[in-house]
């Protein structure tokens, strides 16, 4: 498992994320522990705070849960440009 460097623009690019989603950081934790990862609430709140570290699996169960490609969580990069 790799761990990703997770900035404060990724993390804030991330709760938008999942807010556009409807879902709650409670709900997301629950969808990404049903596909096999190991994540609580409060864990994503301090990755989407850009506090914590985001494994290559954490990244891998959000795309999954929210029906998105790894593009649409990287493109916060173009905005910022």
């Amino acid at each position: 498992m790799q761990k990703i460097k997770c900035s404060k623009t990724l993390g804030a690019h991330l709760k938008t994320l999942r807010l556009e989603a409807g879902l709650g950081a409670t709900e997301l934790a629950k969808y990404m522990q049903l596909l096999g990862c190991h994540t609580t609430r409060e864990c994503w709140v301090k990755i989407e705070a850009g506090a914590h570290n985001i494994s290559s699996d954490q990244l891998w169960a959000f795309k999954e849960a929210l029906h998105i490609s790894y593009d649409k969580i990287f493109e916060y990069t173009e905005e910022e440009k």
